[in-house]
């Protein structure tokens, strides 16, 4: 007699987990899919363009496409007068902020720090200063901004085919806000 309440125990408890699963199974649908839950990876990859601002007169019509290669990462600048293509790097700093590094494009215009540049008009042979090579762009969200130019203190110009102080790229097909 025991051995058939402990049967009857045993039996009722399966069942009892078994319907658990069951009703499990009809909250979702067996045509709904289930994608695995793995992190995605944003894509710096696509066509990036400059829009009209309103608040800025001056049309600086710059595109700029990224393209994945086996050794990293490719561009094609295209401003109103050049066209360039080469290598460029994805960064992200210890901070988190990511960059993208347009390789081999030599600044327009580079003048340095001029803040002390009274103080080198003592000396006897000005300093010939290097122009610096390679645009970096800040990314965040699908925008790439570029700070086409500095201040009084550091004085240069990346791009000289745009006027604006930040150029800001925005990959094609999200709309600017």
């Amino acid at each position: 007699m025991k051995l058939t309440y402990i049967l009857f125990a045993v039996l009722l408890l399966c069942s009892c987990n078994k319907k658990t699963e069951s009703a499990s199974e009809e909250i979702i649908p067996k045509d709904t899919v289930i994608a695995p839950t793995t992190k995605t990876q944003e894509s710096i990859e696509g066509i990036y363009k400059t829009y009209s601002d309103s608040n800025n007169s001056e049309e600086c019509g710059i595109s700029l496409e990224i393209n994945k290669t086996k050794d990293g990462y490719s561009y094609f600048l295209k401003t109103k007068t050049r066209q360039l293509k080469g290598k460029a790097n994805f960064t992200k700093s210890e901070s988190g902020e990511k960059y993208l590094v347009l390789e081999g494009i030599k600044w327009d215009e580079y003048e340095g720090d001029i803040s002390h540049e009274e103080d080198s008009l003592s000396e006897s042979e000005p300093k010939e200063l290097e122009i610096p090579v390679g645009i970096d762009a800040s990314y965040v969200k699908d925008t790439l901004t570029i700070q086409n130019y500095g201040n009084a203190m550091n004085s240069y110009t990346k791009l000289s085919e745009c006027g604006s102080k930040y150029i800001q790229l925005i990959k094609k097909g999200k709309s600017n806000k």
